[in-house]
């Protein structure tokens, strides 16, 4: 049965569900301010199109058929989604509601999008952000398509087209190991002295992942004997802080969680360049108040960093510390 052939109205939604909702076709005309023989001719019109009956008469009114129960169903679904357009468009035009569904890499954000967040909520609270955590292959359709507004985490080509990226960090990344390693208690030179000890690997789709195997190879070693594979942050710090494993993770995560200590080798090859990945199309109000805010927040955390080199004494400005939010999202 195509019903998107032009003879189902919208009308005929809005009918059924007052029949539905009043009990009697007297009483849907009277909410609607039609006359009866209208209300029950475009009724006998709907059913002809469906060719079932969608109500009984019963003494006092009208009660839905099997049939008039799915088809009531659906009609109230639809109608729900045209009445949320409308209080889309409301909320754009005002301003100080709205949404905003943002995408995140499993990289880079574990600081920065919270942070985000919480002030673009300080100045709008009636804006509503959903976030959606996956990798890279699932976001870039996702947003492409509109379900996204913008995707923040660590930057990577996107091999598509419609897409454009804004760079707004850039943080090295840390090996880590619980407090107390035995590796802390070593004179080490290279990852050769660390190749006896299990670690706790992205998984290898990731960009970290690639940096990793090439810091191996450079180095003139396969990956360790003993590894796990894991996308999970959680999970790997958990592996981290309660075994001998040795992770691969970004600067202001290893920084933040106390429990861990870092190793004095340099990973060269791997720093995270973080940002923003947004379609070519204009964005909508929220979307750009929320590009502000990441743009403002990455400002502060990268003056935060700064405050703690040698040379810098506190200077006013500088923002709170980089573990007053903490996410373990680590791999993209």
């Amino acid at each position: 049965m195509d019903l998107l052939n032009g003879r189902l109205k919208l009308r005929h939604l809005v009918l059924v569900n007052a029949i539905a909702e009043q009990g009697s076709v007297l009483g849907a005309a009277e909410a609607l301010h039609l006359a009866q023989p209208a209300a029950t001719r475009s009724l006998r019109e709907l059913e002809s199109l469906l060719r079932v009956r969608l109500f009984d008469r019963r003494p006092r009114g009208v009660v839905p058929t099997v049939h008039g129960k799915v088809f009531v169903e659906h009609a109230r679904s639809v109608l729900a989604e045209l009445r949320r357009v409308g209080e889309r468009f409301e909320e754009l035009a005002d301003g100080s509601s709205g949404s905003v569904t943002v995408g995140t890499l499993l990289a880079g954000s574990n600081v920065l999008l919270p942070r985000a967040i919480l002030a673009l909520k300080r100045e709008r609270p009636g804006v509503v952000v959903t976030v959606h955590e996956a990798a890279a292959e699932t976001q870039w359709p996702r947003l492409l398509d509109g379900e996204l507004d913008l995707v923040v985490g660590r930057l990577a080509p996107t091999g598509l087209q419609g897409l454009r990226q804004i760079p707004l960090l850039s943080e090295p990344v840390r090996l880590v190991v619980r407090a107390g390693h035995p590796a802390l208690r070593r004179e080490l030179r290279g990852l050769a002295d660390l190749m006896e000890y299990p670690w706790a690997l992205p998984v290898p789709e990731t960009a970290l992942r690639r940096e990793l195997d090439a810091a191996f190879h450079d180095a003139g070693l396969g990956m360790p004997r003993e590894q796990v594979e894991c996308s999970n942050g959680f999970t790997v710090l958990a592996l981290v802080r309660h075994t001998d494993m040795i992770a691969a993770v970004p600067d202001l995560v290893a920084g933040a969680d106390r429990s861990l200590a870092q190793l004095p080798l340099e990973l060269e090859r791997a720093r995270q360049r973080v940002g923003v990945t947004l379609p070519d199309r204009p964005l909508t109000p929220c979307a750009r108040l929320m590009l502000e805010h990441l743009r403002h927040q990455a400002v502060l955390i990268e003056s935060a960093a700064g405050c703690d080199m040698p040379g810098h004494d506190g200077p006013e400005g500088c923002a709170a510390p980089v573990d007053t939010l903490h996410h373990p999202s680590l791999y993209g």
